[in-house]
C-alpha cells in the first residue's frame, strides 16, 4: 500500500526531564527506555530511517547502540523544558535534508510509551491510506473518574455533591478518548505546510489505557515495568 513511500521515525530524547530524571535510558529489564520504541520501530519494518533526537552524547551512544541513527545533536536552544515539538521536528527535517535527505511520512514517537509495540506502528500508517486522511494520532478511553470529582474549599474541607442531587453513576457517564502521546503520524508536506498534526482531516488511532501509559512520573514507571516485566506489550506483537 505504501511500499514505495519514504517513512521517517522520529524519537525525541532530550535529556534535562524534570519529573523524573533522565527518563528517557531509565531502565526496565536491562533495557533503557529509549530502546523500547527503537525495537518497535525496527519491527514494524516500513522505516527509511529511525532518528533519535538528543542534546546528549550519552543518548546519542546508547541510540546507536540499539540500533537508531543519531545523525546530529540536537541544539541547546531547542533541549529546553518549553522547547516546542513542532520546532524539534522542523529542525530535524532540515537537518536531515542537509545530509541528503528526504521522506514522505513522519512518525513522532515519544520514548515514555514503551508498550506502544510494532503492531500498533503498521496499523496506525494503514489507517492513515485506508481513511485518506492528512494525519492519524493515537488515543485512548479516559482513565479517571472525573464524574467523582469534588470541591476544595478554602477552609481546608471538600465540598461533597448534596445528597439531594441526582447521584450519578459510573455506567451513565458517556465515554471520551482522550490523546495518550503514543503515535502522531502526518506527510512530510502537510507538516511543512501546517506545522501540526491537527489542520486537516485527522482520525484516532484508538489505543487501549494500558498500551497507553506514558511515563512522566515515578508511580507511571513502576506501572510500566510491572508490565513489561510480567511479558506485557511485546513491541512486535504480531505484525
Amino acid at each position: 500500500m505504501y511500499q514505495d513511500k519514504r517513512f521517517l521515525a522520529l524519537i525525541p530524547a532530550r535529556s534535562g526531564s524534570k519529573g523524573l530524571p533522565h527518563k528517557n535510558i531509565k531502565e526496565i529489564n536491562h533495557k533503557p527506555l529509549l530502546a523500547y520504541t527503537i525495537e518497535a520501530c525496527k519491527m514494524a519494518g516500513f522505516f527509511d530511517d529511525i532518528i533519535v533526537t538528543t542534546d546528549s552524547e550519552l543518548y546519542q551512544e546508547i541510540a546507536l547502540h540499539w540500533g537508531a541513527s543519531v545523525p546530529f545533536l540536537r541544539p541547546a536552544e531547542l533541549s529546553k523544558d518549553n522547547t516546542a515539538t513542532m520546532d524539534v521536528i522542523s529542525h530535524t527535517l532540515e537537518e536531515m535534508t542537509k545530509h541528503g535527505k528526504a521522506y514522505d511520512y513522519i512518525m513522532l514517537l515519544q520514548p515514555t510509551s514503551p508498550l506502544r509495540n510494532a503492531k500498533h506502528l503498521k496499523e496506525s500508517a494503514d489507517l492513515l491510506f485506508e481513511s485518506q486522511a492528512d494525519s492519524v494520532v493515537s488515543v485512548c478511553p479516559f482513565d479517571c473518574n472525573c464524574y467523582l470529582s469534588v470541591q476544595l474549599m478554602d477552609s481546608g474541607e471538600i465540598l461533597i455533591p448534596s445528597q439531594h442531587e441526582k447521584q450519578i453513576r459510573r455506567q451513565d457517564v458517556s465515554s471520551g478518548y482522550r490523546l495518550n502521546g503514543a503515535i502522531y503520524l502526518t506527510s512530510v508536506p502537510f507538516f511543512l505546510k501546517y506545522r501540526n498534526f491537527y489542520a486537516g482531516v485527522t482520525y484516532p488511532y484508538f489505543m487501549d489505557p494500558l498500551h497507553s501509559i506514558d511515563i512522566d512520573e515515578e508511580y507511571q514507571f513502576y506501572i510500566a515495568q510491572l508490565l513489561l516485566n510480567d511479558g506485557f506489550g511485546d513491541t512486535s506483537d504480531e505484525v
